[in-house]
């Protein structure tokens, strides 16, 4: 029903300076909360358009759910924009979906059972050499000018995933973001072959108390190691901030 509406009449707002939103995101969330719920009514919800509840974190199981992941992309008609949906388990996901109708792209993981692309096994590039290596951006800064910047889709789930298709070698943020948002894509990466850590290079655990962790950093295996080392100052003055 979201790519029935993309391109057509919907009302959209802004929730604060910046975050857009429109009745489509909310019509999507009630339906998907209602069949994801017939599936596994067991599980905790946890959503970027609904009212957040503790007591999530008392369920063994969470659904961790963005209903349009790119809003922005969604709202001016370009084709950036995913549909995000994991299910968490002790801290982990253990099932990965990402739609992106627009692009004819939809992705699928299961912890432990690998992931594809319409179908398609996926795997990361074997790259071992940090400069030049690709990354989902706009524009990089003059530090990392050693780095190749590629073309960027708003929803930062599906930037994630092109670690996973091999579209992109690198992905890292140096901000405080949200599981919903990370959770399914970082499940696709890393079933195919990536190292996805926060930007610090810790593990991520999902269905934490404020559902916040501070960055993520999603790479070819290869080039984990350096692109910690380069980000290590960046991200301890960025969680001082």
């Amino acid at each position: 029903m979201v790519f029935a509406r993309w391109k057509g009449e919907f009302r959209r707002w802004e929730k604060s300076p910046g975050e857009p939103v429109c009745d489509v995101d909310l019509e999507a969330d009630a339906m998907l909360r209602e069949r994801l719920s017939a599936i596994d009514p067991e599980a905790g919800w946890l959503s970027e358009e609904s009212a957040d509840s503790a007591e999530r974190l008392m369920r063994v199981r969470t659904w961790l759910v963005d209903p349009i992941d790119g809003t922005r992309d969604f709202v001016r008609g370009r084709d950036g924009w995913s549909i995000s949906i994991a299910l968490a388990e002790g801290g982990r996901p253990i099932i990965g979906v990402l739609d992106a109708p627009a692009r004819g792209q939809h992705w699928r993981a299961q912890a432990g059972g690998g992931a594809t692309l319409n179908g398609v096994r996926l795997r990361v590039t074997p790259r071992a050499q940090f400069a030049g290596s690709r990354v989902p951006a706009d524009m990089l800064p003059q530090v990392d000018a050693d780095l190749v910047s590629v073309a960027k889709p708003n929803s930062i789930a599906l930037r994630i995933a092109m670690i996973a298709s091999g579209e992109a070698d690198l992905l890292a943020t140096l901000r405080w973001g949200h599981e919903w948002d990370i959770a399914a894509a970082a499940l696709i990466a890393q079933e195919a072959g990536a190292i996805v850590t926060d930007a610090c290079g810790k593990p991520l655990r999902y269905n934490s108390t404020f559902g916040e962790m501070f960055g993520v950093l999603a790479t070819a295996p290869g080039i984990h190691a350096a692109a910690v080392d380069r980000l290590t100052e960046r991200a301890a003055a960025a969680i001082l901030r």
